[in-house]
């Protein structure tokens, strides 16, 4: 039952709080920040974060590492650690035949890469947890993800494994050595990059990455690929930008029936906005429960554009859920956001958000019973059960749209339902909040919440957006150095950069500098490419570099795959360009040109694995708009104008006033008696307007004249 029936009138004495027990067991992860780190503080394993304390052990004892990858709402990662890692038997064999090390892959995406890697091309698949065993070199050698504590679903059980293991390091460890060092080498072999000059950059590749692109749609249930579905937001999103340019109707509809499709059903909260991971069904109704950052963010730019293409407030009302959610529950005191919410409560998996018919009925008002009944398809068997639960709660019902036609009547009584659903959902123990807060992640909603502010016309969210930046800057930045740190918790950063972080960011801060024209934004814009391009960016064949990081890391990367986080090169190389076009500096533009030239046979051969590197291939080939607006942004007319200029879907264009380090051609240009936008292609613009109106006009219109 996810909620109790209603009290009777019998009045209990309450019973005097108990004292909590002192856990059995206490490792070194007690002293961590991560949130995930901290929920294995309690485990019998003699678990040690990642670094030179285990690696010494390592080397010392000549032990083999077992290096166990997750993070904080990763269900699968929640249900090995009960199976296996709180278990006595199993900690006493890991504790005597390994050094076992815990890794929060989103802290260190880039030890996560490497490791990951590796399971992939000996196993054909990955995902968390990921479990890999090292040399003391660390060096891999063996790698899987879940392991269950009993041979079943075609996995020998886990203790076996470990077993097994420890027999080979003890009778067996020169062939383990050799086998590992040639491994190591085969993966940096394989994952190695070298600049191409024969390359020349081709608007065709686009045409033929929609045409794959398009054989991945689902035409029932929308989305592109099979169960799980993954929302993916940069494949619809290239989608759209092809579109736009080629008048592909069928690539809107195909986009926007997704967007209808994620929308209805229940991996969306229907009750308090936001989305889930992803969906284990094709139908979208049964989530994976979790709540990402990162996800929302994308998705919000996703339905502002269909709002944009579509003209429907349906859309936009999905993008100001999402924000809703996000403001209201993901966001410290202070502007930083959070980074996830967990898919369990209480240990079981979607209980938060699930209902049972029974409980419903007792809730509601027959006429709202009805209501509910029928527009969530809502039945006493349920429509969800846990299966990886050995005691899972029965007749659970995820709320997904079955029935979307309602009367003027029905949506007052619907809202007057989902009212109760939100206030009684608000008493049950929530999922555990992953409060730790990325400068990468926190990124991507920055310049997603900036946008929504402009394309919505809400105030709210710009604040918003700004008390984000700020805190950004005041935890997480270093002025003086320009450091930018990636992780943030409890009033205290981390030392780790990552590129995602500078990449990320940067996209972030363009989008609020485009919302409000403030100098100072694109300044610091700047500042973060200088160092970006200084830590990260590789002079002799293009490309940034994962991590600045070398110590213990066997091998550097360069991450260029758009999975659920679209990598930091793709985020990196259009931030640049479009910086590029506001700035009118040569090298920004030029470190994105060779940062798609070396990533070209990917794009050729994979379109699929980089569709944000893809959005940065159209922005260079196709020459964008640029939208200069004159005069005092914070004047009404230029609001006005700042407005119009995104309430049209031009994804190539760039918006920028006449102050601070923009291009020099924009500052050529004359001031009229008010605010006025010239509409610029190159050096040819269209004559200026201060109306609105007009601007909208001039924007939806695809040439120039």
């Amino acid at each position: 039952m996810c909620i109790r029936d209603r009290p009777s009138e019998t009045v209990t004495e309450p019973k005097p709080p108990q004292e909590e027990a002192k856990p059995k067991h206490t490792n070194r992860l007690a002293k961590e920040a991560s949130p995930y780190l901290h929920q294995h503080q309690h485990n019998p394993v003699d678990w040690y974060p990642w670094g030179e304390e285990a690696f010494k052990k390592a080397r010392d004892e000549q032990k083999p590492i077992l290096l166990s990858i997750g993070y904080s709402t990763c269900h699968w990662c929640h249900v090995m650690e009960r199976e296996s890692f709180e278990d006595e038997a199993t900690a006493k064999v890991m504790n005597e035949h390994f050094v076992s090390i815990k890794l929060d892959r989103e802290e260190r995406p880039d030890v996560d890469k490497i490791y990951m890697t590796f399971v992939q091309a000996t196993t054909g698949s990955g995902g968390w947890p990921l479990n890999v065993w090292l040399t003391p070199d660390l060096k891999p050698f063996f790698g899987g993800t879940y392991f269950p504590p009993e041979a079943k679903f075609g996995k020998p059980s886990f203790t076996d494994v470990l077993r097994q293991i420890a027999d080979a390091w003890k009778t067996q460890q020169t062939e383990i050595l050799n086998s590992a060092n040639d491994i190591s080498q085969r993966i940096g072999e394989s994952i190695a990059l070298k600049a191409r000059a024969d390359i020349k950059l081709d608007p065709l590749w686009l045409d033929r990455a929609i045409t794959q692109f398009k054989t991945q749609y689902d035409p029932r249930f929308g989305g592109f690929g099979n169960a799980p579905k993954f929302p993916r937001p940069s494949l619809p999103l290239m989608l759209l930008r092809h579109a736009h340019r080629t008048g592909d109707q069928d690539s809107i509809r195909m986009v926007l029936h997704t967007c209808d499709q994620m929308a209805a059903g229940g991996m969306y909260d229907q009750i308090g906005g936001g989305f889930a991971r992803y969906s284990v069904d094709e139908k979208w109704l049964v989530p994976h429960f979790e709540k990402m950052l990162y996800d929302n963010a994308q998705l919000l730019h996703l339905y502002l554009d269909a709002h944009l293409i579509s003209g429907e407030q349906r859309h936009a009302d999905v993008a100001r859920d999402i924000l809703r959610y996000i403001l209201r529950d993901m966001r410290h005191k202070d502007g930083g956001f959070y980074s996830a919410e967990d898919a369990d409560s209480e240990g079981k998996e979607g209980k938060f958000y699930c209902w049972t018919e029974a409980e419903l009925k007792v809730l509601f008002t027959p006429e709202e019973f009805a209501l509910a009944k029928r527009r969530y398809g809502i039945t006493a068997h349920g429509n969800f059960e846990d299966h990886s639960d050995p005691d899972p709660l029965k007749g659970q019902n995820v709320l997904s749209i079955v029935d979307p036609k309602l009367s003027d009547d029905e949506r007052k009584l619907l809202e007057s339902a989902n009212k109760k659903m939100f206030a009684v959902r608000a008493e049950r123990v929530r999922p555990h909040l992953d409060d730790k807060i990325l400068s990468s992640w926190n990124g991507l909603m920055l310049g997603a919440t900036a946008r929504a502010a402009v394309v919505l016309s809400e105030p709210k969210y710009l604040e918003a957006a700004e008390a984000n930046l700020a805190f950004l800057q005041r935890e997480l930045w270093d002025a003086e150095s320009g450091t930018l740190y990636h992780r943030w918790r409890d009033g205290k950063r981390d030392d780790v950069q990552l590129l995602d972080a500078y990449a990320f960011l940067l996209d972030g801060v363009l989008h609020l500098y485009e919302a409000t024209l403030e100098p100072k934004h694109l300044q610091f814009a700047i500042d973060l490419t200088g160092t970006m391009k200084a830590k990260f960016y590789d002079e002799a064949n293009g490309g940034f570099w994962q991590s600045v990081h070398t110590q213990n890391l066997i091998l550097k990367v360069k991450e260029d795959y758009d999975g659920a986080v679209p990598s930091g090169n793709s985020v990196a190389a259009l931030a640049l360009l479009r910086l590029g076009k506001i700035t009118d500096r040569k090298e920004y533009t030029d470190m994105a040109e060779k940062t798609l030239m070396l990533f070209s046979e990917n794009m050729t051969n994979g379109p699929s694995a980089g569709p944000y590197l893809l959005q940065a291939l159209d922005f260079l080939v196709h020459e964008p708009r640029r939208a200069v607006i004159t005069g005092d942004p914070k004047s009404t007319g230029a609001r006005g104008l700042i407005a119009a200029a995104h309430a049209v879907y031009q994804p190539n264009k760039v918006v920028l006033g006449v102050a601070g380090p923009v291009e020099e051609f924009a500052k050529t240009l004359p001031e009229e008696k008010q605010s006025a936008v010239y509409l610029c292609t190159g050096t040819a613009c269209q004559p200026p307007t201060s109306d609105a109106f007009k601007l909208r006009e001039m924007m939806a219109s695809q040439t120039l004249p």
